[in-house]
């Protein structure tokens, strides 16, 4: 596909990332996923026959043996890397832990850092992959009693900017996703069903973007449910 051949996704989960999972494995792409609890993989692995990793993407040497490990099961680097971690943490500001906000930054913010150096490397040398950021709301507006999140998503949408400018004129495809409002999951109510996003309407925007010719490469995506108000 486009000529990526394998994919690590980083945050893995039942959401979006499985949507993404099964949409890439459908596209002939190789699946790899990762999460600190690795159990609640197992649906979506089995289903997409993807490699399972244990790591927490907020420390240096677990991001570093997850590249290690992907790499030696694909016999390559991974072509796609995604990033769905976010570290959250509610409440009002003077009754916020110092160390609870640091976890969140943590995760939301160092861990994208963490992946996509690690990435980076391993695709510079190849002129090509692409690195893929999942932002929210909170990536261009800060609610209240959600600082740390907003810190956190800020963060990484700099980061991805960053990116962007530095990387894709070596060949590297560097994209955020701004996912503004909730996305639907099994068991929770909702108030009408086009209040949140379907993650497999978003694991195709995902695909869409990889599918870009290099002469028209986008860095940023929006999207919301169309009933939204922004």
């Amino acid at each position: 596909m486009n000529g990526y051949d394998t994919a690590l996704i980083v945050g893995a989960g039942d959401g979006l990332s499985a949507s993404l999972a099964r949409l890439l494995a459908q596209e002939g792409v190789r699946v790899a996923l990762a999460a600190r609890n690795v159990a609640k993989l197992a649906g979506v692995a089995e289903a997409t026959r993807a490699v399972t990793v244990a790591c927490d993407a907020g420390e240096p040497d677990q991001v570093e043996a997850m590249f290690t490990t992907v790499d030696g099961a694909f016999g390559a680097p991974p072509d796609i890397v995604v990033y769905n971690a976010s570290g959250r943490l509610r409440g009002p500001l003077v009754d916020l832990h110092p160390a609870g906000v640091a976890d969140a930054l943590r995760v939301s913010a160092f861990g994208g850092f963490l992946v996509a150096q690690q990435a980076a490397r391993r695709m510079l040398p190849r002129g090509k992959g692409a690195i893929l950021f999942t932002g929210a709301s909170a990536s261009v507006k800060g609610y209240k009693l959600s600082a740390p999140f907003a810190m956190g998503k800020f963060a990484l949408r700099g980061l991805a900017q960053s990116l962007a400018r530095e990387l894709a004129p070596q060949g590297i495809h560097v994209g955020h996703f701004v996912i503004d409002g909730a996305i639907r999951a099994a068991g929770r109510a909702e108030p009408s069903a086009d209040a949140h996003l379907d993650p497999d309407a978003i694991a195709r925007t995902y695909l869409a973007l990889l599918r870009q010719d290099r002469s028209a490469w986008t860095w940023e995506v929006e999207m919301r449910p169309w009933v939204e108000n922004f």
